[in-house]
């Protein structure tokens, strides 16, 4: 029997794990394991997250035994799937799932505590997932060979019933990619006769999040989306393969290509904050969105001149299908619109002036590092060198306090109140006349800046920029 332990990290879910699947087993029931965190320990990782699944006790027994053990929330009766409260523990009875309509939700699910625990494992997207695991006995359920796919490190799926669930084709995306897989061919052939039926946003964004936040080969997991044809659902990407660069900077090939070693270079060096991971993430994903419009032989070379205004159009609706989180857009889209100016500004002698608006535009200038640093390094064969723009830039925008944050407008609204004026059409423009000249250096004070509106006023010219003064 092959042995395998599944390490528990916070002591308080492993006691009640345990003490659950021991209630389980004293009422003649069996509590396996199951799914994530069984594949998790047998890559040998300690587990946050725990599913356990219950054969042989009906739905309305397995509350009172848990109700013994822990509070807990019923999501669904017909699903059989309880939730521990304050613990990452799920608790749920097998299923069968049929599929009698269009998209994600046209199955009619039972809860079914009779059935087979292969049978079960039939209805679990890949092999890897498939793995059960008694904590009480340590008997191992390995009905579809799971174990030995991941020893192989082999991406298949458990059965035919895959295909009746199309978000099972980008958890294949991101399983790739997070765990190092290289997809069965069968596997793929079967991608390819799936349609995405209508997915969710929210169904979708997840599963890219995931890809983004924990893929370690995340140009793999792209390379999946494109082996199974499922790339010509995601067009913005799509129009990447092909889009031809200039070798002597890009000796790696096409956009799509480079695209995917960006992402590497991106995974090597995600910084685990969830946030700022995403948004650089999804700027490095979109940044030569805009190159298909523009690339064009000119003077015996590829170029792709204005690509980063281009790749605005597109950026905002691969968002747009993939979330509604507005938030997201205006953070990634400033990063894809400005993700050159680090080496350009460095190339011009730019100063603190330009620095200062470019951190206006960009809202954090570490991000547009991160995302510039990804962009030069994703070349290979060529080595990843020295990035003179990036050390000026972080010194530079150290210096002026804004690597992290865009300058923030010495004069406000209430310094105006406080010379006598009244909120009306001529507090925006003295504002950013204020705004203006502090981002030029002209201006270091709340002082200057009322100086500067005083003299506005006096030349009876509130509209004015600060080159007239």
């Amino acid at each position: 029997m092959t042995s395998l332990h599944v390490p528990i990290a916070d002591p308080r879910v492993d006691r009640a794990t345990r003490a659950l699947c021991r209630a389980v087993q004293d009422e003649g029931g069996v509590a396996h394991l199951v799914g994530g965190c069984v594949r998790d320990a047998a890559l040998g990782r300690t587990i946050a997250d725990v599913d356990i699944e219950v054969f042989r006790i009906p739905v309305d027994r397995l509350q009172v035994l848990l109700g013994r053990v822990a509070p807990f929330s019923l999501v669904g009766a017909s699903f059989g799937v309880l939730k521990v409260h304050g613990l990452p523990i799920d608790v749920s009875v097998p299923r069968r799932e049929r599929k009698v309509g269009h998209g994600h939700r046209g199955f009619v699910v039972d809860a079914d505590p009779g059935l087979d625990p292969a049978e079960a494992a039939a209805r679990r997207d890949f092999t890897i997932n498939a793995v059960a695991w008694n904590p009480l006995t340590g008997e191992v359920i390995d009905p579809y060979g799971g174990l030995e796919d991941l020893r192989r490190s082999i991406l298949r799926h458990t059965s035919d019933q895959f295909a009746e669930d199309p978000l099972r084709v980008l958890r294949g995306m991101q399983f790739i990619a997070r765990f190092g897989l290289t997809p069965a061919a069968d596997t793929v052939a079967l991608c390819r006769t799936i349609e995405p039926e209508g997915l969710a946003a929210e169904r979708l964004f997840d599963e890219w999040r995931k890809l983004l936040l924990a893929g370690r080969r995340i140009g793999d997991g792209l390379r999946f989306l494109e082996d199974t044809g499922w790339l010509a659902h995601t067009p913005e990407l799509d129009a990447l393969r092909g889009c031809p660069q200039d070798p002597q900077w890009h000796p790696e090939g096409d956009v799509w290509i480079h695209t995917g070693h960006v992402m590497d270079v991106f995974a090597e060096r995600r910084r685990g904050e969830e946030w700022e991971d995403l948004v650089v993430g999804l700027a490095c994903l979109c940044h030569d969105l805009g190159k298909p419009a523009t690339t064009a032989w000119i003077d015996g070379r590829w170029r792709s001149p204005g690509h980063e205004e281009a790749g605005l159009a597109p950026t905002r609706t691969f968002l747009a299908r993939l979330t509604n989180q507005h938030r997201l857009a205006d953070e990634v889209l400033p990063l894809v619109a400005d993700h050159l100016k680090p080496d350009q500004l460095y190339q011009q002698g730019a100063g603190a002036a330009a620095v200062r608006r470019l951190a206006r535009r960009v809202g954090r200038l570490d991000r547009l590092l991160r995302v510039a640093g990804a962009d030069r390094d994703g070349r290979p064969p060529s080595p990843r060198d020295d990035f003179p723009a990036s050390r000026w830039l972080m010194e530079l925008a150290t210096e002026l306090e804004v690597m992290d944050a865009p300058p923030q407008p010495l004069v406000l609204g209430r310094h105006l109140l406080s010379l006598g004026l009244q909120p009306g059409p001529t507090f925006k423009p003295l504002l950013e006349l204020c705004f203006e000249a502090q981002l030029d250096g002209r201006i270091s004070s709340v002082e200057e800046g009322l100086e500067l509106v005083a003299a506005a006023l006096a030349s009876n010219n509130p509209t004015a920029t600060p080159d007239d003064f």
